[in-house]
């Protein structure tokens, strides 16, 4: 089996705090995708630095305190890559990725936009960059004979299931029709070509949602979004087993506004 988890931690010092370093000890995880860590590795405590037993790459952003995004693998990665080779992003603390054998793994921050202004505008040319980077990385590791799973917080609820208001949000950011359409070429079969594991895994229901605002009861009310995504190869997808999200059992407990989610797949015959 490979276990993939991922989460959106809301800055990781204060997630270790409330809960993050308990869940890393107890995770069955075989490789785990955070973002938003909002810290260079250097301000981190030890534990959560380097944890024993993990292997991890830590990228800041260039503008402290900011995004951040990291990756933990049991297993020592056969080559690191940070950023997709984008002159403006590169340096944003939104994306990493690690080769495994026969899988690359990344991690993925997709700017959350604001309707009308600079961010946005930033979202969308990030988008139009990476769906490049996408298509690229699933030839180049086709050709090598590898599957790719990008896992992270993509800030789109693709479609109505996928968010529990989204007649209100018709015109938000991360429910915009441009946005939903861009992620549906990401997972057109002749465009991006790959598959949403968990709504593959769970077609007919709403959610299972993966983020809830802090503001008001919408956690308890289960009023949330599902834009943490484990986006993976069809040959990959077709070996998924199991999806689920690890929804705290209170509002008390979260140690994040978002909630892992993770993905098992069976191992490649032979």
């Amino acid at each position: 089996m490979l276990t993939v988890t991922s989460v959106n931690v809301n800055g990781l010092r204060a997630a270790a705090k409330k809960g993050f370093v308990e869940w890393l000890a107890g995770t069955c995880a075989d490789v785990i995708c955070l973002q938003e860590v909002r810290a260079e590795a250097k301000q981190l405590p030890e534990g959560v630095r380097e944890p024993e037993g993990w292997h991890v790459v830590h990228v800041p952003a260039a503008a402290k305190g900011r995004a951040g995004v990291s990756l933990y693998s049991r297993r020592a990665p056969e080559r690191t890559r940070i950023g997709f080779g984008s002159d403006e992003f590169d340096d944003s603390g939104r994306y990493v990725e690690i080769d495994l054998p026969g899988v690359t793994v990344a991690s993925l921050y997709l700017p959350s936009g604001e309707v009308g202004t600079e961010r946005q505008d930033e979202k969308v040319r990030f988008m139009d960059e990476f769906l490049a980077h996408l298509k690229e990385l699933r030839v180049r590791a086709a050709a090598e004979g590898r599957e790719v799973v990008v896992c992270g917080d993509w800030n789109i609820a693709h479609e109505k299931a996928d968010l529990k208001n989204w007649r209100g949000n018709t015109k938000s950011s991360g429910f915009l029709p441009e946005e939903r359409e861009w992620l549906s070429r990401v997972l057109a079969a002749d465009d991006g070509g790959y598959v949403d594991v968990v709504r593959a895994l769970h077609p007919d229901v709403e959610g299972p949602y993966s983020w809830w605002s802090y503001r008001g009861r919408a956690f308890d009310n289960d009023t949330g979004w599902r834009i943490d995504l484990a986006v993976a190869t069809p040959g990959l997808a077709a070996r998924a087993v199991k999806a689920y999200v690890e929804r705290a059992a209170t509002h008390a407990e979260r140690w994040s506004d978002h909630a892992p989610v993770t993905v098992v797949f069976e191992q490649a015959a032979g």
